[in-house]
Parts: structure tokens; sequence; C-alpha cells
């Protein structure tokens, strides 16, 4: 299944709230495993990314998508895009 959750990335600024598309198996009725990351704020995974442009706003997304592989996420506070 298709999930869409939202995550915290750290940055130059301090945390910044970002949107995760995620792949993830359902492991019970109410909970699912992340097993791969698809987009990070609607863009494909890149080493560098940024959510305004500004180099403040720059984080690694790679090192994100990572970082959320294996996560258990409740599934009624994801929005499922797909099963």
């Amino acid at each position: 299944m298709t999930i869409e959750y939202n995550s915290s990335v750290l940055v130059s600024a301090g945390w910044r709230n970002v949107t995760i598309t995620a792949i993830a198996e359902k492991i019970s009725e109410k909970r699912a495993k992340v097993v791969e990351v698809i987009k990070i704020d609607g863009e494909g995974i890149q080493r560098n990314m940024s959510r305004t442009g500004a180099k403040r706003q720059r984080y690694n997304g790679g090192y994100i998508a990572d970082r959320e592989i294996g996560k258990i996420k409740i599934l009624s506070k994801c929005f499922i895009l797909n099963n």
C-alpha cells in the first residue's frame, strides 16, 4: 500500500515539517511497516534537498529516506493513497 504521513527534518534554521510518501507493508489491521520512501514533500529523493530553495533549508533526502525505512506507522494517522 502507498501511504502519506508527516515527519520532521533538521535544517540549519531548525526543525521543519515534511510530508513523506512511502510504500508500506500492512502488519496488522491498524499498523504498517515502511518498506520504501518514494517522495519527500512531493519531490523525488535526492542528496541535497531544500524546502524553499534557500541554503539554510537544505537537508539530505537520502538520509531521511533511509531513516524512515522499517518504521511502524499507525494507519489512522496516515493518509492512504492506494491499497
